[in-house]
This record gives C-alpha cells, structure tokens and sequence, in this order.
C-alpha cells in the first residue's frame, strides 16, 4: 500500500468481490506491472470491439449485394462419405490432461493399498475454506485500509473541519491505539504499567497473620433466624475459597464456580488491603491498582481509558494470575460527586468495569477485588451488578475470646514497632479499652506512641498504659449506627 502510495499519489483501492478481492492484490507485481497490465486489458478490450465492428460492417456490405441465382446440383458438397465427428475423443483428451497435470509425476511405489490420496482432498477442500475465510478477511483488510486512508491521508491534509466527529474518525482512531498494542510486546507495556504506577508490588503478607476465631454463636442465631456477621475466622476462609484457590491453581479454577469479582466491604482498619495483599501473596499474582485516586490525571479521555484497561487486561491474561484492585470503590458508583473530588472524576470507570468483566473468560485467572469502607454512599443496584461476592469485614467485638484476641494483637504490634513489655504496662486494661475499635486504630496508637525519640528512652523510662490510652482516645471508634449502616 505504502509503496503503491508512493509512486502513484494515494492509497490503492481495495478490489471489490466481483474482482476476486484479495485474491487480485496477492500476485507479487508491482504497481507500474499492475498499471500496465490494466492498460494492456484495456486496450484489448477496445482492440476486440473495433475488430467486432468491423466484421459487422463487412456482412452488412454482403447483404446488400445482390443474390446471384443458386446453381442446380450439389456440386460444393465434396463427394464420398465423410467422417462425423466422436462423441468420446473430448472425452479421452480430458482424461489425458488430467493424468499429466495430477498423476503422471505422483511417486506411488510406497502406496500398496492405492486407497484414496488425502492429500487431493485437502487441495479441494483447501480452495473452499479459503473462499469462505476470503469474505470475512477481505472485510477486515477493507476496513483497516479505510482507517490507514484517515489515519494518514487525514494528517497530510492539515485541516479538519470543527464539530463533532463522525463514527467513522472515532473507530479509526480507536482501531489505531488497539493495532498500536497489538504490535507492542508484553514487555514494554508491563514496563509502562509499572512506571505508570498501575502496576504495583504487593506486600508480603500471608493468609495466616489474618488471625482471629470463629464465631461459635451464629449457629445459635441462625436457629431463631438471625443471620450474624461473619466472624474474622470466616472471612479468612471465604478469602482462600474465592481468591486464593481459583487463582492459585487452574484445575480448581475451572471445576469451582466462576467469581471474576470480590468486594471486601467494612470499617477503615479492619485489613481489607491487608487480605488484598494476601492473596496476591499467597498466588504469586500481580496486582493492578486501578483505584480512582490512582488514574487521576492518567490516561484522560475515554479512548485513553479504553486504551489503559485494555492494556491492564491484557497483560493481566498473559501473566495470570492477577489481582485487580480498586480502592474505595464506592466513589465509582456514587449517587453524587463531592465536589473536592470532581477533579479526581472518580465515576469514569463506572460504565467500563462491566464491560472489563464480561472480557474475562471463563479460564482466565484474574479477578477484580474492591474494597470499601462506606458502601452505602454507592448506587447499590449498579454497585451490587459488578460484585458478584460481597464479604463482609466486621470490627471485632470484646467478649472473653475476642478479650484474648484484643491482648494478643496489643503484645504483638508493641513488640512488631520495637516496645518492650513490662509489669508497667496493663495489657488487659487496653484490650478492654478497644472495645469499639479496630485493628488499623491499635496500630495507629502503638505508631504514634513509639516514635524514634520513644524507643531511644525505652531503658530508662518504660511504656506506660496511660501513653496508649491518650492515643487511642484520639480517634473516633465505630459505632452502633454505622455497624447497623454496614448490616
């Protein structure tokens, strides 16, 4: 095409179906051997119509003599018996081409049987499939002809007319960012995701520091039909069930159901991302962070956000598994933008994600994970259209065993941050303190306490209770109303 564009001005146009299609731009010959052989046709063609004129003129002039009288007699028949021509000869010449062009030179020492020849099947049946596949590649190489003929022609002439764009224009240019990735490897986009930032590494964090214990009085509820929140027993379960094992084996991925997406919803601090991270952990999956807070500014447009979640999408299938997450996913579906966020345009993923999942097939391991800590402010019928799997991630509650479990976190976030515990500090007194809290506030606290300064007076002056407790009270506590918001 380019060649052809250079030397005769413009693109060539694509030959119509009656002229065979691509079967007449697949003969090796250049443009000048293409041009003089239509002008050969041509001059043929007009060769044979003057020759057809001229005889029509002849027997005219023949006509219009006179008649001379017919002589009596059959003297212009030749005389003896003449042969009529053979019903069989066409016949046996055919039969005779046939045999050198398909026999004659066929090695058929090795073929004892001398059964049928596949290889004669093929060759027919091969001119079939290609007339067939013909069609619809001819209307694909038409089409990307026509975006060429815009993409190029339409940069040359320097002028565009002001207004909307027709559908044409738009499909060109969405058909040239598509072939543009198709023709890039998985390398460089990786690389452009990461440096992009949308490509992030996950923390190591396994399942197993998740802790927490089951809750032995649903049953009891579920009796006098009271369903209860899950306890952080359960949640860890429903997180191997339908993240970790589909994504980390394919076997279970095909035989288990298809969850393509999973929404983690609960307070702030009660290790929603840390279950995110876990999995990625867990699988050895990437992960995508497609949060809203994270595309701000990248990729604008809505081409640009075709283009960016094509990309995610296919490097997430070729270096499967992959985890996809979106922070605060409820800004995605909001029933109404706070405007110091209208910037950030957080509801431009609302109408792609649908159509994000329905390009996951059923053997690709990848799975698009939200978390969210306020999923009443979302459009809950849309909002609960994506997210097929919804768990929800309580604070724990004090009783006697969460009691335990309160004491257990406080001793091993001290410890974690570098504190040392001694007869000074009352763990029991903070792990009833916490009642109301979560697990993020309790690191929160023990942070804001052991600063670099802190830990240097560690010797000399030990933690106290009271240091924690002045920590703790700074922050706001989940409370009643939100957990009913939450059920």
């Amino acid at each position: 095409c380019f060649s052809h564009r250079h030397i005769i001005g413009r693109f060539p146009d694509y030959p119509a179906a009656e002229a065979g299609g691509s079967m007449a731009i697949l003969s090796e010959k250049t443009p000048e051997e293409v041009a003089a052989e239509l002008a050969a046709k041509k001059e043929k063609a007009l060769q044979k119509k003057a020759q057809k004129g001229k005889k029509e003129k002849e027997e005219g002039k023949e006509k219009m003599k006179g008649k001379k009288p017919q002589k009596t007699g059959k003297k212009e028949e030749e005389e003896g018996w003449k042969m009529s021509p053979s019903n069989f000869l066409s016949i046996m010449e055919e039969g005779s081409s046939q045999y050198k062009a398909v026999w004659q030179n066929r090695d058929k020492e090795w073929d004892f049987l001398q059964d049928h020849d596949p290889e004669l099947i093929k060759e027919e049946k091969r001119k079939e499939v290609e007339e067939e596949i013909r069609v619809q590649v001819d209307a694909l190489m038409q089409q990307k002809l026509e975006n060429l003929k815009l993409a190029v022609d339409g940069e040359k002439s320097g002028k565009q007319k002001r207004g909307r764009k027709s559908d044409k224009e738009r499909e060109g240019r969405r058909m040239s960012n598509v072939m543009s990735l198709v023709s890039r490897t998985i390398d460089s986009l990786y690389r452009e995701l990461v440096e992009e930032g949308l490509l992030i590494k996950a923390r190591t964090v396994n399942l197993s520091d998740y802790v927490g214990e089951y809750s032995y009085l649903g049953t009891t509820l579920r009796q006098v039909d009271v369903e209860p929140m899950p306890s952080l027993a359960d949640v860890r379960q429903l997180i191997a069930l339908y993240g970790i094992l589909p994504l980390g084996s394919q076997t279970v991925h095909e035989k288990a159901p298809l969850v393509k997406a999973l929404l983690l919803a609960g307070p702030a601090g009660v290790g929603k991302k840390m279950l995110v991270h876990a999995i990625c952990t867990e699988t050895g999956a990437n992960l995508f962070n497609l949060s809203a807070s994270n595309i701000t500014g990248k990729y604008p447009g809505k081409s640009g956000l075709q283009m960016m979640l094509h990309m995610v999408l296919k490097v997430a299938k070729q270096l499967q598994p992959s985890v996809v997450w979106i922070g605060d996913t409820e800004k995605i579906f909001s029933k109404a933008v706070p405007k110091a966020e209208e910037e950030m345009n957080p509801k431009r993923l609302e109408k792609m994600l649908p159509k994000f999942l329905k390009a996951l097939k059923a053997q690709d391991r990848v799975l698009l994970v939200g978390t969210t800590s306020r999923p009443f402010d979302a459009h809950l019928k849309r909002f609960c259209k994506v997210y097929q799997k919804i768990i929800p991630i309580p604070r724990p509650d004090y009783t006697s065993r969460f009691g335990k479990y309160f004491m257990m976190l406080w001793k091993h976030i001290i410890l974690q941050n570098g504190g040392a515990i001694t007869n000074l500090l009352n763990i029991s007194c903070l792990a009833k303190a916490s009642d109301g809290f979560t697990q993020g506030h309790i690191v929160q606290a023990v942070q804001a306490v052991l600063s670099d300064l802190r830990l240097l007076q560690m010797t000399r002056k030990p933690l106290r209770t009271a240091e924690f407790m002045t920590s703790l009270a700074g922050q706001d506590p989940v409370y009643k109303e939100e957990e009913e918001t939450f059920q």
